[in-house]
């Protein structure tokens, strides 16, 4: 972010402090300040976040460790705002990342420029428990990746979520939710979307994505929205569970992995074909422990990219399965170790890759619950006939 882009930001944080009716400092974690218009018709919370990372990683086998390599960096660097503008009804969030990491990814089909904007996104209650939401933001996909990575419980998120995430996207999501008896929660959610991801400014080259999302809490909701929050930092005292499952229809796709991947290019212009990918998903906690597990599947129409001749363009949809499966216990004094397995199995006569199981064991201290915390892990990738790294990481986390 150049000089002058952050100066306008800053100023822009000073106009709205000094003109604003009320203005509170909320506690740590809790964001910089709260704002309210003078007539209580707008309001905004802004919160910063950073986080640290550094990696160490070895190739392995049977003799041993060997090619050492290690990295530091700003692994997310990011500002958010929300709040409501008019009524309470209609809901805003707008989330800036400004590492490298954050907004890497400039192409012609971005404008030739860094992808600086994550969310921008409006909600609108309109009628009792349905909202309507317009603009870009995350797909209602996988759990994993709905997650924030502010509140992951290992340092990263898996395999299945790299190979497999729809991520965020420009379009709209209707969604809704009702009690089906008593404490049992059902909710459901209707996105249509661009189908190429975030910050594309050339328009839609294939067809349109349509995401349909259907989830059950049987025993209620989750304290603090735990369901989408790893580990179990409320220890929650008596069960919960939630079980979700998606389904994402990309046609006429141009991209490797729906509206992820890069371009299937050919001689004219980009290659189309319809994808599909599912997801289901269940999420469970109690009194410290949690376990969230998820299954991916993507297959397309005709995942080999051709010419128009019929030739292949070297290019090919990432079609085949995944499975995460990871636990966690929270101990006394906030101190929690996780685990997490993870198999990724592509198709190997279309892909060309061969199945990749990871392991991971993590140690994290929750020192202000997720807005502070250090955590740990290292990881063993079991992949046949290929060299099996071995990575360690640790990471700082600081949200305020």
């Amino acid at each position: 972010m150049n000089c002058k882009t952050a100066l306008t930001i800053v100023s822009m944080f000073v106009l709205s402090y000094t003109h604003a009716q009320q203005t509170n400092a909320p506690k740590f974690g809790k964001g910089l300040f709260n704002l309210i218009g003078k007539d209580s018709t707008w309001s905004m919370n802004m919160s910063a976040r950073m986080q640290f990372l550094a990696t160490a990683e070895w190739d392995s086998n049977k003799e041993g460790l060997y090619n050492p390599s290690s990295s530091m960096l700003v692994r997310r660097a990011r500002l958010k705002f929300k709040g409501f503008a008019f009524s309470p009804k209609l809901k805003y969030k707008l989330e800036i990342g400004m590492s490298n990491n954050d907004i890497s990814g400039a192409s012609e089909h971005t404008g030739n420029a860094p992808r600086y904007i994550l969310d921008a996104v409006l909600k609108w209650n309109f009628h009792q428990n349905f909202e309507l939401w317009f603009g870009q933001t995350k797909l209602p996909g996988n759990r994993e990746r709905v997650i924030s990575s502010a509140d992951m419980q290992l340092v990263d998120r898996s395999l299945l979520n790299k190979r497999f995430n729809i991520d965020r996207d420009m379009g709209m999501q209707l969604r809704h939710h009702f009690n089906l008896s008593g404490k049992f929660v059902v909710r459901e959610a209707l996105a249509i979307s661009q189908g190429e991801g975030r910050n594309i400014t050339v328009g839609n080259l294939g067809g349109h994505q349509y995401t349909a999302h259907l989830e059950f809490l049987p025993f209620g909701l989750f304290e603090g929205n735990g369901d989408y929050k790893g580990g179990d930092l409320k220890r929650e005292k008596t069960p919960k569970l939630a079980i979700g499952m998606s389904y994402d229809f990309n046609n006429n796709a141009v991209k490797t992995r729906s509206n992820q991947g890069s371009y299937m290019v050919n001689d004219e212009g980009y290659y189309e074909t319809n994808i599909s990918t599912f997801f289901v998903d269940a999420m469970f906690k109690y009194k410290g422990f949690s376990f969230m597990g998820e299954y991916a599947y993507r297959d397309a129409e005709d995942p080999i990219a051709k010419n128009s001749d019929g030739t292949p363009t070297n290019d090919v949809v990432q079609v085949g399965s995944a499975l995460n499966l990871q636990s966690g216990y929270l101990f006394d004094k906030n101190w929690e170790i996780s685990a997490r397995y993870t198999n990724v199995s592509l198709d190997k006569n279309i892909v060309g890759k061969g199945v990749e199981n990871q392991y991971t064991l993590g140690l994290s201290k929750y020192i202000v619950g997720h807005k502070l915390k250090v955590q740990t892990d290292v990881s063993y990738l079991d992949i046949p006939t290929a060299t099996n790294p071995l990575m360690y990481r640790l990471q700082v986390d600081i949200h305020f």
